[in-house]
């Protein structure tokens, strides 16, 4: 079991912006929505914003209002699919026999926004960058804890997922929406959470876990189960 305090969250996904959106839905949860919608990453300058793909724009629309004016911090990102709309760009390219771009291919693997965060940030912070399963929320909750018991005051937790090109569809079918959660984690007791075992299921549910967390914050539920497969993630809520 592990303990901690959430201090705060933002989330992005089609339709939903605003911490009012999030509670409409919270409330009347419906189904959410696909399509080619772009967060809001005008804050950046245009030449940074050129080179982020649609997941690291996601990653940096809820990141970065989580860290105005707070001292450098580590940060935990977590995805499971990363950028496979950009390798299965670069797939067409070798296919066709044109050239590869470099910066396309340093663009593409899992740790690059991480990188691109670190730069743009001037933070040198440890970051950790997680190909998780469908429960990379847990795994990056967990990796945060273990950087505030070594003395963080504060940990940065991103898991983002981009809905991946339709060739995809008949192997990956737990994306169906792009998202992305952000969470400021701290030291505490407010939250508790714990791994236990269930009987194996479909690896596949209406919401990503981390939405599930953001509904359960908004409705202030004390409780919520997570299962990935076997196991089973029990959060629950101390004070």
């Amino acid at each position: 079991m592990i303990q901690f305090e959430i201090d705060q969250w933002q989330a992005w996904a089609p339709g939903l912006v605003s911490t009012d959106d999030w509670t409409d839905w919270a409330r009347e949860p419906c189904e959410l929505e696909s399509g080619d919608a772009q967060p809001d990453v005008s804050f950046l300058p245009a030449m940074q914003r050129r080179r982020l793909s649609r997941l690291a724009r996601m990653v940096f629309a809820v990141a970065t209002p989580l860290v105005a004016g707070r001292p450098a911090m580590p940060l935990v990102y977590a995805s499971r699919h990363g950028e496979t709309t950009r390798t299965f760009a670069i797939l067409n390219e070798l296919a066709g026999e044109e050239p590869l771009s470099p910066t396309q291919f340093s663009l593409s693997v899992h740790n690059a926004i991480i990188g691109l965060w670190s730069i743009q940030q001037q933070d040198t912070s440890e970051m950790t960058s997680l190909a998780a399963e469908g429960d990379g929320l847990e795994h990056a909750v967990l990796e945060a804890t273990l950087l505030l018991g070594e003395g963080a005051p504060e940990v940065l937790v991103v898991v983002a997922e981009d809905q991946p090109p339709t060739v995809y569809a008949p192997w990956i079918n737990d994306v169906s929406f792009p998202y992305a959660v952000a969470l400021l984690l701290k030291p505490g007791r407010a939250w508790q959470l714990s791994l236990g075992t269930a009987e194996p299921t479909p690896t596949s549910a209406a919401h990503p876990h981390a939405i599930n967390l953001i509904r359960a914050l908004l409705n202030n539920k004390p409780t919520l189960q997570n299962q990935w497969g076997s196991r089973q993630w029990n959060w629950q809520q101390t004070h």
